[in-house]
């Protein structure tokens, strides 16, 4: 694994969590926010914590933002703040800034502003809620860009049986990529492949035939 750089500005729940994660999965993680309690909380949880005003163009040179590889901007609370966070760090030279974003108009200045990316947890969050709430047989599900996604499902009684039988892919345009039964893994299952309940399949196709295999799961 190719340890990177990421520099992580604000460090509410979102932003600590986000820093304290990639610092676990061995990562370099830089963690700054002006609250000196926000900072201690996650002191231990990231290579180098520090209290830092984002909005201080001498400071945040000084910490060298172009050398990070990634910056995430994950102030919530201050839309202003964010906006001259995500400002000021590619004017600095920042490879690529991800701004979180709490609205739909946020999202859309941010991005106006320099955002390579921006996040809007709550918003997809719900979305993925409704989804599972509306399909329970739905474990997980996220998009490969705009075109295709992957989808992980519990297997029901519309599920069981051979997958040469089920014909997921000449119906649905989905294809089987893995199933979990008990713990154990198959990749690629072939043809006779038998699903039975209780397996989870992971399941890959295009963002529009996902939603279509949605819609016969949950007729």
């Amino acid at each position: 694994m190719k340890v990177k750089q990421f520099l992580v500005i604000g460090l509410g729940r979102f932003g600590a969590a986000l820093a304290s994660t990639l610092y676990s999965l061995g990562h370099e993680v830089v963690a700054v926010d002006s609250d000196e309690a926000q900072v201690e909380a996650v002191m231990h949880q990231a290579t180098h914590a520090a209290i830092l005003d984002a909005s201080d163009e001498a400071a945040l040179r000084k910490l060298g933002v172009g050398n990070f590889d990634v910056v995430i901007v994950a102030i919530g609370e201050s839309l202003e703040a964010n906006i001259l966070a995500t400002v000021l760090a590619k004017s600095l030279g920042a490879k690529h800034v991800i701004s979180r974003a709490n609205s739909e108009l946020a999202a859309r200045v941010l991005s106006k502003v320099g955002a390579d990316e921006v996040l809007r947890p709550e918003y997809e969050m719900g979305i993925r809620l409704a989804q599972q709430l509306a399909t329970p047989s739905i474990i997980d599900a996220f998009n490969l860009g705009d075109e295709y996604g992957v989808i992980e499902i519990g297997v029901g009684s519309k599920l069981v049986g051979r997958l040469k039988n089920l014909r997921l892919s000449n119906r649905f345009g989905v294809q089987v990529i893995a199933v979990n039964r008990e713990g154990k893994l198959y990749i690629s299952p072939g043809a006779d492949f038998d699903l039975q309940l209780g397996d989870k399949i992971v399941l890959i196709g295009s963002n529009q035939e996902i939603e279509d295999f949605r819609t016969h799961l949950s007729s």
